[in-house]
């Protein structure tokens, strides 16, 4: 049975910035509930960055009550430390959401972006702009950390959830179109 209203908590792992947001779908219609980013450069020590992280997202879900997590997953760059760094503080938000039994999905971002944009080569701000459009709203210059997490969570909706209609498969356009003729133009 689907749930009539679900909450997913996006989130873009980082060690210096930490990008989420949750956003709510009802019935296909996607609202934005909250962003932003967690700052955590002025700390001097990774552990106190990754309990931050922990500690933090703890007090998003206790607040937000999301019954899914979409995290982007680390890709590796040129620097192997960074990719490390960047795999801790996915793994500690993971485990802040799974004691909370939230479900968790990874995604690359390319499947990020390509969910969100239909290319998934699109830059930060082509994904920015889709979302703007996707969600009808200015996203009040937030950064492109948040954005990123809000990305995860709507690509998470949409590999998870039938975005065509109320959660009922079909097995061709034609069943598609003869149950929504108003969806025809």
């Amino acid at each position: 049975m689907k749930k009539e209203v679900k909450r997913i908590l996006g989130v873009d792992p980082g060690t210096n910035f930490l990008g989420y947001a949750i956003i709510e779908v009802k019935k296909n219609k996607i609202s934005l509930l909250t962003m932003g980013v967690v700052t955590m450069k002025k700390l001097s020590s990774h552990q106190l960055k990754l309990k931050k992280i922990f500690e933090r997202l703890q007090e998003i879900i206790r607040g937000y009550e999301p019954h899914e997590m979409a995290v982007e997953a680390p890709f590796y760059g040129k620097n192997v430390q960074s990719m490390l760094k960047l795999g801790r503080a996915q793994g500690v938000a993971i485990a802040a959401a799974i004691t909370m039994d939230v479900e968790i999905t990874e995604y690359s971002p390319k499947k990020i972006k390509q969910s969100v944009t239909g290319s998934g080569n699109a830059s930060k701000e082509q994904v920015a702009a889709m979302l703007i459009n996707i969600l009808g709203t200015k996203l009040d210059s937030q950064s492109l950390d948040a954005s990123d997490a809000l990305a995860a969570a709507i690509c998470h909706h949409y590999q998870t959830g039938n975005v065509l209609g109320g959660g009922k498969k079909y097995g061709s356009w034609a069943n598609f179109i003869k149950d929504n003729p108003d969806r025809l133009k």
